[in-house]
């Protein structure tokens, strides 16, 4: 995974696992704010947000990933990510850092319980692995 060594990643928690995605796939973090919800939407959308005139669909990551829903904190945030020509929110529990991995490996088979096909690779990030988000495969996969 050559090419991916060296490119720049958002560094963000989602329950106690670390997880990332290009920067390049992010338009921006925004701090958690009103949801409006949408009737008889799929269980992973929270709803919608207007950012600055336009409508955005927001995701629940957590869910996404089947884990347990927690309240919001003051440390969550929404990645505001680019996918199939649209913008979408993603709700995170935290958001980390911006980092570069210098060692990333493919990913195995599962990691913490998820498909490794969810995941491009792992990066080792200081002292802790940073599972590398498919942002497309698990949007996609509901």
């Amino acid at each position: 995974m050559d090419s991916a060594v060296q490119r720049q990643y958002v560094e963000f928690g989602v329950d106690n696992e670390h997880y990332a995605i290009p920067i390049s796939d992010v338009h921006e973090i925004i701090r958690m704010q009103e949801i409006t919800d949408i009737p008889n939407g799929r269980h992973y959308v929270k709803g919608i947000i207007n950012l600055r005139g336009r409508i955005v669909p927001v995701l629940s990551l957590r869910v996404l990933l089947a884990m347990d829903e927690v309240s919001s904190t003051k440390h969550t945030r929404i990645l505001v990510v680019h996918h199939l020509e649209e913008a979408i929110g993603v709700i995170v529990d935290k958001v980390n850092k911006v980092t570069t991995f210098n060692d990333i490996q493919p990913a195995p088979d599962s990691i913490a319980g998820i498909s490794g096909s969810f995941f491009n690779g792992v990066g080792f990030s200081s002292s802790e692995l940073v599972g590398i988000l498919k942002l497309d495969e698990i949007l996609l996969r509901n």
